[in-house]
This record gives structure tokens, sequence and C-alpha cells, in this order.
């Protein structure tokens, strides 16, 4: 560990604590050489997990962009990024237990949409609107009929 003030490896630790999040340790730390404090992280390194698109195509499992994806279709709905935080948390979790490293992208719109199901029906039709690519108003209908 280096001060990124003085780049000095001279550091002590000043106080330790999980961070509110608890899957990280928060750790405030001083530099002998210069005396500046700052902080850092400390998580637990895991595996990424690859995605298999429809077409077969691979990436890299991001948090955000499914986060990103239930903040659009809750947008203007009365429900909290927290809580939307907890949902991808669950999700990932859930994948991670079960796919190890290759998940199907349709594992994870679906496992978005249960929730989405239990906590806000606009928004699941709206995502699911979107990620069941209705071809047309006979199917989206269908769909809200089930609902």
């Amino acid at each position: 560990m280096k001060c990124p003030f003085c780049d000095s490896t001279e550091i002590k630790v000043v106080d330790s604590r999980d961070d509110e999040s608890r899957d990280a340790i928060r750790r405030r730390r001083e530099c002998i050489s210069c005396q500046h404090r700052f902080t850092t992280y400390e998580r637990i390194e895991e595996t990424p997990l690859t995605v298999i698109k429809r077409a077969g195509e691979r990436e890299v499992f991001s948090r955000s962009k499914l986060l990103n994806g239930l903040l659009r279709a809750c947008e203007k709905r009365p429900i909290e990024t927290a809580t939307l935080e907890r949902l991808v948390d669950e999700i990932e979790a859930g994948l991670r237990n079960e796919f190890k490293t290759d998940v199907p992208s349709v594992e994870i719109g679906e496992r978005a949409l249960v929730k989405l199901k239990d906590l806000d029906k606009v928004a699941y039709v709206r995502f699911a609107s979107v990620y069941r690519k209705f071809e047309d108003v006979e199917e989206f209908q269908r769909e809200l009929a089930e609902l």
C-alpha cells in the first residue's frame, strides 16, 4: 500500500470496520511520512460471471447494467434506489450460487422479472416489454392478462 499523497509505504491502520453494505471492510489509514489520512475498502475478489447472450456472444456480468435496466423500468414509480440495489444483490448472489461462471442472459432477465412482479406491476410490465421484445399488441396484452 502506498500513500496517495506522497507515495510512502509507511502507513498505519487507524480504524477498521465493516462498511454499510457488509460486503467490505473499511479501513481508515494514516501515512506516517506526511500524516495524511485516507480510506480504503477491502472486498473479496470473486470470479467474474460471464453472460452468454441470446446470439451467443459473451460479456462480463455488469451489476450496473442490470441496475440501470431496473431503474428505467421503475422510473417515476415510488421505489427507492436502495431497494433496487438490494434486488440486484439478490439476483447476483443467486446467479453466483447456481452458475459459478457462465450465465445465460435469459436467466438474468427472468430473475429480474420475478423480483419486479412482486415489487411493482407497472415496473414489471415496462421491464417485460423491453426484455421480452413483444412483436405485437396481442403478445403484450397476453402478458398483461397473466398479471
